[in-house]
């Protein structure tokens, strides 16, 4: 960690501008980032993996329990807040896809403002923060799977919200800041464990760079928030310790991997993804260009150096947790982009102070965005066919139209969601099915090998089967089986069982 013990005597607040007519202007260029990510939320963002979330939150609006009830691999905390969010609004998809990107949106202002307010050269000040709300907002990773009904959204909010609270903290003689921090910190680990490596590191700046108040009192005021989102957790873990420790730790460190065989090459693969990404290569060496003007060329206090240093170990504290999941995937690296891009925006200044004139931060600001905005008009255009919640919701729709009321339903996270149909117990997952477990075991963790659903499925217990996968279709001998059936959009639905 930087060392903080010695900082300039002149307090940081003197060099605060006010939130005058240039801030307004960002709130402005933003708020055009703000509804066009609106508008991709509702209408196009989706990503698979999302539907299992939303059966869970779809689970627990029913009254069933996390862990205890079905299996449910992720801290709870999203989960809740999706189920209440859909039962004050209605159980669709564009709900939480709604909070999320208002969430994202709102983690984006956050880290926008830090700049606008802190970056040590008055005349960039404009220029740096709407850098950094357009190098993180528009982002590819960040802009397609942020708004999905994943933790994304608030795990960037809460992560923002704590490096603001902490940087404010270390100057305020109560816990109450310390206690908020914590809080923040502990509802982005709450909904992701992607984004634990930023408690330590937070706690420990604070507590390295505390100027005022007891250090010990803010440890246990931090620890306090930080506990509180945790409560689920906790409260599950009292009711089903097994249940629990399975879905939050054993489940990850044993058993991810088994639907990705090559999980080594797998990883290898996603971390030198970066390589293909123009976004990825621009916003990289700017950061580490700008960390290396700070540290040797700038004459910046030391006070507004360490704050873009704990950038710099938030970066990479969730960068080597990312990193080390195994296996890891590329839109988990979003979380690492809002505190990349802020010493990046010190490389951009760094860099356009050797090529324009300093005081006219333009010209570089325009060519970055111009890049920034090529960059994720090119991601959307490689992902223009890709499955969307529309396809779904067509299958649903024929899916409900053959299935009686009540009846058993085969079928996918992204079916049971649409047609809100609960699924039957083990089914709640599609990725646990290649788990193999003591038959009590499974029973008690709610978990259905391939081999007990092939048996299931052969039984007759399904009115209605649905798949996507001609191998399982062959494997279940589902054209056997029912008596109809029919093909829509790569997949089929089967009914009319043959008694």
């Amino acid at each position: 960690m930087p060392q903080c013990a010695l900082v300039d005597s002149a307090p940081i607040e003197n060099a605060r501008p006010a939130r005058g007519i240039a801030w307004l202007w960002l709130c402005g260029v933003l708020s055009v980032y703000s509804i066009a990510f609106l508008i991709y939320a509702e209408t196009a963002a989706f990503t698979w993996d999302e539907s299992y979330h939303l059966v869970a939150a779809q689970l627990i609006a029913a009254g069933k329990r996390p862990y205890l009830d079905f299996c449910f691999p992720q801290t709870p905390l999203n989960a809740y807040l999706n189920a209440g969010w859909m039962r004050l609004f209605g159980q669709s998809w564009r709900v939480p896809h709604t909070f999320e990107a208002l969430f994202t949106i709102g983690g984006v202002l956050l880290m926008a403002d830090y700049v606008f307010v802190r970056f040590p050269v008055p005349r960039w000040r404009f220029a740096a923060a709407l850098t950094t709300g357009l190098a993180t907002g528009l982002n590819a990773m960040m802009f397609t799977y942020a708004p999905v009904a994943q933790p994304y959204g608030i795990c960037l909010l809460a992560l923002a919200a704590a490096f603001r609270i902490s940087l404010n903290g270390t100057d305020r003689k109560g816990t109450v800041p310390a206690c908020a921090a914590g809080f923040c910190a502990g509802v982005a680990a709450g909904s992701s464990l992607l984004t634990a490596a930023a408690a330590p590191v937070l706690l420990v700046w604070m507590l390295v760079c505390n100027r005022a108040g007891s250090r010990w009192k803010k440890f246990v005021a931090w620890c306090i928030g930080m506990a509180v989102p945790f409560v689920p957790v906790l409260w599950l873990f009292w009711l089903g310790p097994r249940q629990t420790w399975f879905n939050v730790v054993q489940y990850h460190y044993f058993y991810r991997r088994l639907y990705w065989p090559e999980t080594t090459q797998h990883d290898l693969e996603v971390l030198t993804s970066w390589i293909d990404s123009g976004q990825g290569l621009l916003l990289g060496p700017l950061a580490l260009y700008g960390l290396y003007f700070i540290a040797r060329k700038s004459q910046w206090t030391r006070a507004v150096k360490r704050e873009f240093y704990l950038c710099a170990w938030l970066a990479t504290g969730l960068g080597v947790e990312i990193g080390l999941a195994h296996p890891t995937f590329p839109q988990y690296f979003l979380l690492v982009v809002p505190f990349l891009a802020v010493p990046a925006v010190a490389g951009l200044y760094a860099a356009a102070s050797r090529l324009f004139e300093t005081e006219r931060p333009l010209w570089p600001v325009l060519v970055v965005s111009a890049l920034l905005v090529l960059g994720l008009g090119r991601a959307l255009y490689d992902q223009r066919d890709d499955d969307q919640w529309s396809l779904y919701e067509r299958l649903a729709k024929k899916v409900e139209e053959v299935t009686p009321p009540h009846a058993s339903l085969f079928a996918q996270e992204p079916i049971y969601f649409l047609t809100k149909r609960l699924p039957p117990s083990g089914l709640e997952l599609f990725y646990t099915h290649k788990l193999n477990l003591p038959a009590g075991e499974a029973a008690l963790l709610h978990i259905v090998n391939q081999d007990d659903l092939k048996r299931e499925v052969q039984s007759g217990m399904f009115a209605t089967a649905y798949s996507c996968s001609n191998e399982d279709i062959a494997d279940y001998g589902l054209k056997n089986l029912y008596a109809q059936h029919v093909e829509m959009d790569t997949c089929s639905i089967f009914w009319d069982w043959k008694k």
